[in-house]
């Protein structure tokens, strides 16, 4: 009989550890979907960030055409595009992205000087393109942030908050928006 309950022992000691490994194995590839998720949200959020980058340049030259003078908002808009197109991580885009939302924010005002740009059907559909593009924007920001904010609250719960650290998943990083950017001006045309 002692030998029979060591082995009952052993079997569950077995049972214990293969259930312990199919939990963590499970966490595991939850954090790894989850930051894939993270990644995914990321790459839309891109996407929407690339094509306000394209327009900008089409928007400027139809500004310059009738605003020249405005010489240092031009600057502005042009140097902040050209700060996105060399940040590289996603931090550094954040950051780039909310400056040049700033810039083309104070371009807008100095439109609402120049009546007959507000008339020019190029810069009204330029205008209309980056208003839908700047929704866009808004709209994969917050399934981001929805996706980051998930993905953190996992990795700092428990037991996967031990998984996190052992294989090295890190906090990602919301993509926020600075108080003087969530105030659109106020533009008419």
């Amino acid at each position: 009989m002692g030998s029979s309950s060591n082995i009952k022992g052993v079997f569950i000691i077995i049972g214990l550890i293969v259930l312990v490994g199919f939990v963590f194995a499970g966490q595991y590839n939850s954090l790894v979907k989850m930051d894939e998720g993270v990644k995914a949200a990321w790459a839309q959020v891109e996407n929407q960030l690339q094509r306000r980058y394209d327009l900008i340049p089409n928007l400027v030259e139809t500004v310059k055409g009738y605003a020249a003078h405005e010489k240092e908002v031009l600057l502005e808009v042009t140097e902040a595009r050209a700060k996105v197109g060399q940040a590289r991580s996603p931090e550094e885009k954040i950051e780039a992205n909310n400056r040049l939302s700033s810039a083309l924010g104070r371009l807008l005002v100095v439109v609402e000087r120049y009546p007959d740009l507000k008339a020019n059907q190029n810069f009204i559909r330029l205008q209309d393109e980056l208003a839908g593009t700047e929704n866009r924007i808004a709209v994969e920001r917050r399934r981001y942030n929805e996706a980051v904010r998930a993905y953190n609250a996992k990795i700092r719960s428990f037991p996967t908050n031990l998984i996190a650290s052992m294989f090295g998943f890190e906090r990602a990083k919301f993509f926020e928006v600075p108080e003087a950017a969530k105030e659109a001006p106020k533009v008419k045309f």
